[in-house]
């Protein structure tokens, strides 16, 4: 004799295929996991949006906004998505998560094996899964953690030397290889709080008002936008504040022009040399964000996830709002989780018009 499984007894009303929720479920969207679930009327089960099972007719879906409200109704959980547990995409964030933690509290750098050990997987697989949620290999985000030490220790340390060992640099060549890349300038002169740098700057006005940009030897380093060009001046002076400020010459008009460019017309990708001088969370997150297309945008929470943090939601608007090179990392793109637009270091109503310019709006 067999058993038949017990429907749930309130016929659920359709979704509408216009509806935004609806198109994440037939995207799969892991993004959406947390925010809403969804039960189907002819299987009795209730899922999360990526979950992989075959997608359901959109006249047998229902929407909850938790997996008490879909219980209640008489739906199960599904055994493929886990609903009532964290995703897939989370239990892999946390994997991640815990092994930069490792990397970042460690006298000494874990190995490979060690990391993977941890994480309960292959050191290949977890190679991978670090490397994709991350954007870079464990190694190299090992590497990024002992140059945010020196950066930290620079200021302290008698020597370059002695703060490049207590980093965890087993040798100063492995250090100096990548040093100006981190810090933008030679160890020395950092330590000395950039005393002596030539950072060459000019004052322009774009669409959005006026801008100051400002240059090292190495790239730009400084996009800021606002209404009062003095101010701007004052802001770049606290920013270099023992840097050899130099007003450009005719030369520099090029690089202006091409500032004004980026500014008036963000989504047709007008590139710069750039450098880029931040933590190494900073980076990490400024790297997300040039990541995003013009014309989409994503969350602070997605941000967050993307560099295997999702619980650091506060630090990554932190960095966002610490970016100094405006529209050239496009902290515009980043907007709430309802898509609302929120704060911006140069203004909301400048955020909506880059917005708004990348949509043809």
């Amino acid at each position: 004799m067999t058993t038949k499984t017990r429907m749930p007894t309130s016929a659920p009303p359709g979704a509408t295929t216009n509806d935004p929720r609806w198109v994440r479920i037939l995207a799969r969207d892991a993004a959406g996991d947390g925010e809403f679930w969804y039960s189907v009327a002819t299987t009795g089960v209730y899922c999360r949006p990526s979950c992989p099972s075959r997608r359901p007719r959109p006249e047998n879906v229902r929407f909850h906004a938790t997996p008490e409200e879909a219980r209640a109704l008489g739906f199960r959980p599904c055994r493929r998505c886990n609903p009532d547990g964290p995703s897939s995409a989370r239990r892999r964030s946390i994997l991640v998560e815990r092994a930069c933690r490792m990397i970042e509290s460690g006298e000494r750098e874990p190995t490979l094996a060690e990391l993977a050990a941890d994480a309960g997987l292959s050191p290949s697989h977890f190679h991978r899964l670090f490397k994709t949620t991350m954007g870079m290999t464990p190694k190299r985000y090992a590497a990024g953690v002992r140059l945010c030490r020196v950066r930290e220790g620079l200021a302290g340390a008698a020597t370059v030397t002695d703060a490049i060992y207590a980093a965890g640099f087993g040798s100063s060549g492995r250090f100096y290889e990548q040093a100006r890349a981190m810090l933008g300038m030679p160890p020395e002169t950092y330590r000395k709080g950039g005393g002596n740098e030539d950072i060459r700057f000019a004052v322009g006005e774009a669409s959005l008002g006026a801008f100051v940009v400002a240059s090292s030897a190495q790239g730009v380093v400084s996009i800021l936008i606002g209404d009062d060009p003095e101010a701007l001046l004052r802001d770049l002076q606290d920013r270099f504040p023992r840097a050899n400020l130099i007003g450009a010459d005719a030369g520099y008009e090029g690089l202006v022009a091409r500032v004004v460019g980026l500014i008036d017309h963000p989504g047709q990708g007008v590139e710069l040399p750039l450098d880029i001088r931040g933590t190494a969370f900073q980076q990490r997150v400024w790297q997300a964000l040039r990541a995003i297309p013009p014309g989409q945008t994503a969350s602070y929470s997605e941000i967050a996830q993307r560099i295997g943090r999702p619980a650091s939601v506060r630090a990554v608007a932190g960095a966002c709002a610490a970016n100094p090179l405006a529209v050239a990392i496009p902290c515009h793109r980043v907007v709430r989780r309802d898509g609302s637009i929120s704060g911006y270091a140069w203004g909301i109503e400048r955020k909506r018009a880059l917005l708004d310019s990348e949509s043809g709006a």
